[in-house]
């Protein structure tokens, strides 16, 4: 049963980390990427955007799939007594999320990385990024809000049944 605990946690844990991670990625650009898109250009969108998307897509690509394997895992392990919708919602949003990605981003993001000449071109697309973008990114702070809501009510739980942390015991010293 601590093995299967144990698991449980470095599990949810994950889960909580990665859906942290796009969470950030995605207020990340609202916050300070999308601001500058009006001021970006044929001669300058280049390295603003085409290698930090290469890169993003590297690390986030194969993240998906182990997202995806995270959350079937926890939901097998909430199914009997657990909090099982928080798994399924991950797992749907997670899967929602990449295939927006996949069917309407990456075609942009490959006409980017193509080159784009013309001004007003680039700002159409950006403009079609960006909202896909954002998008995502409420997608990623649900997928983030449902793993919240878990750690939340487990500790809320664990502090209404009176679940402590083991506390060592004071040892007597004398005064010299």
């Amino acid at each position: 049963m601590k093995v299967k605990a144990a698991i449980a946690v470095f599990n949810a844990s994950f889960l909580f980390w990665a859906t942290a991670i796009y969470m950030g990625t995605g207020w990340s650009l609202w916050l300070f990427s999308f601001p500058i898109v009006p001021k970006l250009s044929p001669d300058n969108y280049y390295y603003v955007f085409v290698p930090q998307v290469a890169y993003a897509t590297a690390f986030f690509t194969p993240l998906t799939w182990v997202m995806m394997a995270s959350s079937v895992l926890m939901l097998v392990l909430e199914w009997k007594g657990g909090i099982k919708w928080v798994p399924i919602v991950v797992l749907l949003l997670v899967g929602i999320a990449g295939w927006v990605t996949v069917n309407f981003i990456f075609p942009y993001n490959r006409q980017m990385t193509a080159g784009i000449h013309d001004p007003a071109q680039l700002q159409d697309i950006l403009a079609h990024w960006t909202r896909l973008s954002t998008l995502r990114m409420w997608l990623w702070t649900a997928e983030w809000a449902a793993m919240m809501y878990y750690f939340g009510r487990r500790t809320y739980q664990a502090i209404q049944s009176g679940v402590t942390a083991p506390t060592a015991k004071a040892s007597k010293t004398t005064a010299v």
